[in-house]
């Protein structure tokens, strides 16, 4: 009977520890594989991390705008400004040119070319109702007839335009 407790026991025994080999054979991973996971583990639990992050973000932004659109809407009542009264002058992109020369500061003489010169001649064509080609170029005879303007409009008469001029150009088309 001893022998058949022993070979019951043993049996017991192999069967106990063909269940576990089996158990950890079906179990185990490998290094590789457990490194993976836990690095899904770690990954998902960050994913989940930002995601509330990013809702929070959310709700912030949204409670923000609402106050500067509160904000916004608060300043719109207090500043109830009437629009201001714009009048388009019939010469308002020539005065805009002259205003750069104005506030470039620009002084032109006989000699002088450009585009700058092509904006007075500009408005001589205007301000003599002549038709002129606009060469960009100020040789005599536009020496001739800015000595006539700056006659005509109580300047020193040079012939050569600068600042003063160019301001005394501006008012005479706003009056136009």
């Amino acid at each position: 009977m001893e022998n058949f407790k022993f070979a019951l026991f043993s049996i017991v025994i192999l069967a106990l520890l063909a269940f576990i080999g089996f158990w950890a054979f079906s179990t185990i991973e490998s290094g590789s594989g457990h490194l993976g996971n836990q690095e899904l583990k770690e990954l998902t639990k960050e994913n989940k991390d930002l995601k509330e992050q990013v809702s929070d973000l959310k709700n912030e932004i949204s409670k923000i705008e609402s106050q500067i659109e509160e904000q916004i809407q608060a300043e719109e009542k207090v500043i109830e400004t009437p629009e201001p009264i714009t009048t388009k002058l019939k010469y308002q992109s020539l005065i805009n040119e002259m205003q750069k020369l104005v506030d470039g500061n620009i002084y032109m003489k006989r000699g002088s070319l450009g585009t700058r010169v092509g904006t007075v001649q500009k408005f001589l064509n205007v301000y003599n109702s002549t038709s002129n080609k606009i060469d960009n170029d100020y040789g005599p005879g536009m020496e001739t007839v800015i000595k006539k303007f700056q006659k005509e409009q109580g300047l020193i008469s040079d012939g050569e335009a600068g600042p003063n001029t160019f301001r005394k150009m501006i008012d005479w088309l706003k009056k136009q």
